[in-house]
């Protein structure tokens, strides 16, 4: 898009979807707190246990997420008060994204006994194999079957 090099602590302000979403959920810390959320986990506590992260770096990226509305904290205890952390349904839709980096590292970062947990449907009770899908005509889609158009709303940006 620009010819300037983009700073990383100014990707959120880039016309790139994916630099602002690496914005919000682009470091490690964050991915991994998503996948606690996703496992279950919702106090600070916990988090941080599993995580063995220092308390600044979790408040940090929770509170980010929260400003980003990927995260709510509710009130699980008046007194004394304490919150805990839920996805809100923008969070929810990260559920893909991660799965589908869970399932680029089973396959291939696995050690010799596979994949250290198995995502299940409920539904049908079978393992999770994720796929991208056309909405429309239902087929799965590869790289090789996208084609990428620019927006004319961002033509002042465009070489």
């Amino acid at each position: 898009f620009k010819d300037t090099a983009m700073r990383w602590q100014e990707l959120d302000q880039e016309p790139c979807s994916l630099a602002r979403t690496l914005a919000v959920i682009g470091d490690r810390w964050t991915l991994l707190v998503l996948r606690d959320a996703f496992l279950g986990v919702r106090r600070f506590e916990a988090f941080q246990s599993r995580l063995g992260v220092t308390r600044h770096v979790l408040s940090d990226r929770l509170g980010k997420l929260v400003a980003y509305s990927v995260l709510e904290k509710r009130v699980y205890q008046e007194r004394p008060q304490r919150q805990e952390y839920r996805l809100t349904e923008r969070g929810r839709e990260l559920h893909p994204v991660i799965v589908h980096l869970v399932q680029w590292g089973d396959r291939h970062l696995a050690d010799e006994r596979g994949a250290p947990l198995f995502h299940v449907h409920r539904h049908c009770g079978h393992r999770l194999q994720a796929r991208l899908t056309c909405a429309d005509c239902g087929e799965e889609v590869r790289a090789q079957d996208v084609r990428v158009d620019p927006n004319p709303a961002f033509a002042d940006l465009l070489p």
